[in-house]
C-alpha cells in the first residue's frame, strides 16, 4: 500500500467518508550547507521521494480533527490561542495558529496523515508534516498565500508554536523543491535558484545511509550551537556569521577568546563557501567534482561543529574507502543520515561495505537507499 492510499484509508476509517483530496509534501536531504540557515547563510537541499500525505476534507463543525497512521490517538482542537496542542499534532495545530496569526480564515477540517519519511533521521519529517497540512488547508480554504511565502509561515509554526528553534531550510525544501534540481537558497533574502542535479545522466547516485543511531542530546546541543553562533556574531559586530568573508576569517577568529566559539565560527564561514563552490560546479554539470567539498563539510561538522557520532563517521569513512567521490552527514547532527556520492553501479557494493563495518562494531544495522531529487508539496492527482 502506498503512503497516499494509507492516508486515504485512514481518513475513511476515522471519519466514515472519502477525503476531498490528498496533499503530499516530501522529506529532504541537504546536499551541503549544515547549520548555515539560522546564520543567514546558504543551503542546497533537495526533496526526497518519501512523503507525508495529508488526506483532508472540510468539516461541518468548528475546529480541526487530525489522526495519523503513526499514532493511536485522534486529536481535536477548536482554538490554538489558549491551551497548546502537544506532541505530533502540535505541528498541525501550529500551522492553523500561524495561518490565523497571519490574518487568514482557516477552514475547519478533518485530516488524516500517513508518512514514509523515516522519523528521527534528520530528513525533516516534521517540516513535511507542516507543509502537507499547510498545502491542504490553503487549497481547502482558497487562501491567497503565494508559494514563496509559505515556508516562512510554516517555520513560524515550528519556532513559535511548537518551540523548535529551526531555520527556514526544511520548510523551503519541502515546499519549493523541483524534480531533478537542488534548491539553492539564500536564507537571508529567501531568493532561490533551481540548480540542475541530474545524477542519472552522469551515471551517479546519491546513496542515503540512515545510521539508525539514537539521537543524543539533540535539543540542548542544537540550541547551544545556535546561541554560540549568535553570540559570536555580536562580538564580531556583524548581523550574522554569513557576513564574515572567508578572506577575513583568521582576523575574525583572532577577536574571539573562546576556542569552542572559534571552531563554531570557522565551520559556518567555511561551510557557506563550500555551498557556493558546490553550486558553481553543478551549474556546469561537474557533479563528481563536488565530492571533496562534501567530505570537507563532514570533517568540519566532526571537528569544528562537533555534531557527528561514531555511526555517521564510520559510514562516511567506509563509503570513501569503497570508492565514493564524497560523503557527509546531513541534518542537524548527533545521529541521522549520511550522503555518499557514488557511481550508480556501485551503490549496492558501498551499502554492503557499510553494513559490514557496522556489524563489526556492534552498531544497529543501517538502512540505505538511492535518492533522486523530487518535487515539493502539491495536491496529488
Amino acid at each position: 500500500m502506498t503512503v497516499a492510499s494509507s492516508a486515504a484509508e485512514a481518513f475513511r476509517n476515522a471519519y466514515g467518508a472519502d477525503p476531498a483530496g490528498l496533499w503530499a509534501a516530501p522529506g529532504r536531504v541537504n546536499l551541503i550547507g549544515e547549520h548555515t540557515d539560522y546564520n543567514d547563510g546558504f543551503v542546497l537541499p533537495f526533496a526526497l521521494p518519501q512523503h507525508v500525505v495529508a488526506a483532508a476534507a472540510p468539516a461541518g463543525t468548528p475546529g480541526w480533527t487530525v489522526c495519523s497512521t503513526l499514532a493511536e490517538e485522534t486529536v481535536t482542537f477548536t482554538t490554538t490561542e489558549s491551551a497548546r496542542v502537544e506532541g505530533w499534532a502540535g505541528y498541525v495545530a501550529g500551522i492553523v495558529w500561524a495561518l490565523r496569526e497571519a490574518g487568514f480564515t482557516v477552514p475547519p477540517a478533518r485530516i488524516a496523515v500517513a508518512s514514509d519519511v523515516p522519523l528521527g533521521s534528520g530528513l525533516s519529517s516534521s517540516a513535511a508534516l507542516e507543509s502537507a497540512v499547510l498545502t491542504a488547508l490553503v487549497d481547502l480554504g482558497g487562501l491567497d498565500l503565494p508559494v514563496d511565502q509559505r515556508p516562512a509561515l510554516a517555520q513560524r509554526a515550528e519556532n513559535v508554536y511548537v518551540g523548535a528553534p529551526t531555520g527556514i531550510m526544511d520548510q523551503s525544501a519541502s515546499i519549493r523543491c523541483v524534480a531533478g534540481k537542488a534548491l539553492f537558497l539564500d536564507c537571508r533574502s529567501l531568493a532561490v535558484e533551481q540548480i540542475p542535479f541530474d545524477l542519472a545522466a552522469a551515471g551517479l547516485a546519491i546513496l542515503i545511509v540512515n545510521s539508525n543511531a539514537p539521537h543524543q542530546h539533540v535539543d540542548g546541543e542544537y540550541g547551544a550551537r545556535r546561541k554560540s553562533c549568535e553570540e559570536a556574531a555580536r562580538i564580531l559586530g556583524v548581523p550574522a556569521l554569513r557576513d564574515v568573508p572567508p578572506a577575513d576569517l583568521d582576523a575574525a577568529l583572532g577577536k574571539l577568546d573562546d576556542d569552542v566559539m572559534r571552531r563554531r565560527v570557522r565551520h559556518i564561514v567555511t561551510e557557506n563557501q563550500r555551498v557556493l563552490d558546490t553550486v558553481e560546479l553543478l551549474r556546469t554539470g561537474r557533479i563528481r567534482e563536488i565530492g571533496p567539498l562534501m567530505t570537507a563539510s563532514h570533517a568540519s561538522m566532526r571537528d569544528d561543529f562537533e555534531i557527528t557520532v561514531d555511526q555517521v563517521d564510520v559510514a562516511v569513512e567506509t563509503a570513501l574507502a569503497a570508492g565514493a567521490y564524497g560523503a557527509r552527514m546531513t541534518g542537524g547532527g548527533f545521529g541521522g543520515c549520511v550522503l555518499a556520492l557514488v557511481d550508480a553501479d556501485r551503490a549496492a557494493e558501498t551499502t554492503a561495505a557499510i553494513e559490514q563495518a557496522y556489524a563489526e562494531r556492534g552498531f544497529t544495522a543501517p538502512t540505505a537507499w538511492s535518492a533522486t531529487p523530487g518535487p515539493g508539496a502539491a495536491r496529488l492527482p
